[in-house]
């Protein structure tokens, strides 16, 4: 179902650096350098984080879908796209 959350999802803490997002019972730390597109988003869109399967993670009104693969090991995906800001 679309929009649908499979499991316990949320954004713990944003500070200057980044943000980190509780997933079941992992906290994983999101750096703004590594995840530009959250530096400048509004706190409503960085907590508004969906899991529409398992592993994968969406911001919708920020466009911005991450696997636990690439926020685990952004270095093994060195592709980023630009900040709209």
């Amino acid at each position: 179902m679309p929009g649908a959350i499979t499991s316990d999802i949320e954004v713990t803490h944003i500070s200057k650096h980044g943000l980190w997002l509780l997933a079941g019972a992992e906290e994983l730390f999101l750096p703004f350098d590594d995840f530009p597109w959250f530096r400048d988003a509004s706190v409503k869109d960085v907590l508004n984080v969906e899991e529409p399967t398992q592993g994968h993670y969406y911001w919708p009104a920020l466009d911005v879908d991450l696997s636990l693969n690439i926020i685990r090991d952004p270095a093994r995906y060195p592709l980023k796209a630009k900040s709209k800001r």
